[in-house]
């Protein structure tokens, strides 16, 4: 009678084990945006974390922050000039003083501890180290500050991740052509070395050029930021080449006389939106999304990453239409068999900065025009009902970065991928609960770590962009990317942490999404429930 009352209970309590947890995971999935993205397969929020030794880590840049633009003995930018100049820049904005890091260290340093990072990405000024952008003037004023900025950093246990170049090119070498003078190579390769030399026993990881797409085609082929040059047709591609010769320059510098003392990584950082086919089962649509990665992406990483020449897409692309348009050769350069061999192989990892999705359709354009945008043969539009931000160029479409990052990590053999930007404005309001800026992290980081966890993606780290509110650009002080809020019409510059701070402070602290509060998604204590509760069900005769 005891024995029989023992199973009784034994089946009970498998039972109610079994439903319990069979329960729990028959629960609607959780979305972030339940109105606009809500595909159960390709939406739902995953609950884990990223692997040990994930690198997390918030992002500045030089002009965008500094301010001081004249102290010191730094050299003028062309960003200085551009801004000074008036008519281009929204509310004739200037970085003359921005964010004022460069007297605030201890505070930026104070608020990257507060939110238990411990990395922090930003970028040095050209002219503040080399005012004249030769290594003829060196102004020990900026290499100082530059110094100072890293040993508060180390202090506090965080590592620093710079940036050489982020678009505050010498205005001394622009005079002379700036990135159109293939001269710049060895100048920019002067510049990086005395970086490597004087920080590198303290700096481990370097980004050449931060988005050298945004360089070439609007600075020179849109002419919409400095210097204003629009030839789209052929300046960019001048541009680009030698940005990639400066870039691989600078790397076997490194590689050569300091990667054995230093023991760091180099790479570069590179943009481009997600480019989603319009209809997936359009092979020419998908055919199509590609060609504009190789068009953006491509055209710096196929280089770097494969065989030190462009995309074949973009050779046959522009020297059909090149033809076309009577010119006697491509307008796209070419490098020679040396050179593609000195360019191989020269990026230890993929940095990445992403922000949005983008539809692409095949587009047979007017071969008349000689431009970079026609001559990729696509077009290309964002759907309305994704949600929007304070950029007209930037809507929020998380899962444009999960499948960003699996093209890269397929299309250039598994490189060790940073997300070096990814973040979302607001307009310019005094907003501290940014919820927009609060999902955007949630979801877009969550996408990541299903690129790594379920895609086996190799991706080592993700950057918030930005720290705090800064410059825009050309949009001034109208936009605001920051986790941090500043009012730019106190002179004392105050940071002020924002709801995102907090949330993204917690995503760091956790390591990712650990729990669910309730259970949605299988983990392994609830995985040994489910099979004791299998087993004894088993053992008493319920399962054979």
């Amino acid at each position: 009678m005891a024995e029989a009352t023992s199973i009784k209970i034994l089946k009970c309590f498998a039972i109610v084990l079994v439903l319990t947890v069979t329960c729990a995971y028959s629960q609607e999935p959780e979305f972030v945006y339940p109105d606009v993205f809500n595909d159960p397969e390709r939406d739902a929020f995953l609950y884990g974390t990223f692997p040990e030794g994930f690198v997390w880590s918030s992002a500045t840049s030089s002009y965008q922050i500094e301010g001081a633009w004249d102290e010191d003995g730094k050299g003028k930018s062309i960003w200085d000039t551009w801004t000074h100049e008036g008519g281009h820049v929204k509310n004739d904005d200037t970085g003359d003083v921005a964010c004022d890091s460069y007297h605030k260290i201890k505070e930026d340093v104070s608020i990257l501890k507060e939110m238990g990072l411990h990395h922090y990405r930003f970028s040095f000024s050209w002219p503040r180290i080399l005012p004249d952008g030769t290594i003829n003037n060196i102004n020990e004023k900026g290499v100082e500050y530059y110094s100072n900025l890293i040993d508060a950093l180390l202090e506090a246990d965080i590592k620093p991740m710079v940036t050489l170049f982020h678009w505050d090119l010498p205005q001394a070498l622009d005079d002379f052509g700036g990135w159109t003078n293939e001269s710049i190579v060895g100048l920019f390769n002067d510049y990086a070395n005395l970086c490597f030399e004087r920080y590198g026993s303290r700096v481990k990881f370097w980004i050449t050029f931060n988005e050298p797409w945004i360089v070439s085609l609007l600075g020179y082929g849109a002419g919409t930021w400095p210097p204003g040059i629009t030839e789209p047709g052929t300046t960019v591609y001048i541009v680009t080449h030698n940005i990639i010769k400066s870039h691989a320059k600078a790397w076997h510098t490194y590689d050569d006389n300091y990667r054995e003392s230093q023991d760091g990584l180099i790479g570069i950082t590179l943009n481009s939106d997600h480019m989603e086919p319009f209809n997936m089962s359009k092979p020419d649509d998908i055919v199509a999304a590609d060609r504009v990665l190789q068009f953006q992406l491509g055209w710096f990483a196929h280089p770097i990453y494969i065989n030190g020449d462009y995309p074949q897409i973009m050779k046959e692309n522009i020297a059909y239409k090149s033809a076309m348009q009577n010119y006697s050769q491509s307008r796209l350069p070419e490098f020679t068999a040396e050179e593609k061999l000195y360019i191989k192989g020269t990026g230890d990892f993929f940095g990445l900065n992403h922000y949005t999705t983008t539809y692409a359709v095949t587009s047979l354009t007017d071969t008349d025009e000689a431009s970079y945008w026609t001559d990729q043969n696509i077009a290309s539009w964002k759907d309305e009902a994704w949600p929007k931000s304070g950029s007209d160029w930037l809507q929020v479409v998380p899962w444009g970065l999960r499948h960003l990052v699996n093209w890269i990590d397929n299309e250039y053999g598994g490189i060790p991928i940073y997300v070096t930007e990814n973040g979302v404005s607001t307009h310019d309001v005094y907003e501290l609960d940014d919820v927009i800026r609060q999902k955007y992290y949630r979801s877009y980081i969550n996408e990541l770590l299903k690129a790594i966890t379920i895609d086996n993606c190799n991706v080592k780290g993700y950057t918030a962009w930005s720290l705090m509110d800064n410059f825009e650009w050309a949009s001034g002080y109208s936009e605001r990317f920051g986790i941090h809020y500043v009012d730019f019409n106190d002179d004392e510059r105050k940071r002020i942490p924002k709801k995102s701070a907090e949330t993204y402070a917690k995503i760091v602290a956790d390591n990712g999404f650990p729990s669910s509060g309730g259970m949605r998604s299988i983990g392994c204590v609830q995985l040994t429930i489910l099979a004791v509760g299998l087993s004894l069900l088993s053992s008493v005769g319920l399962m054979v």
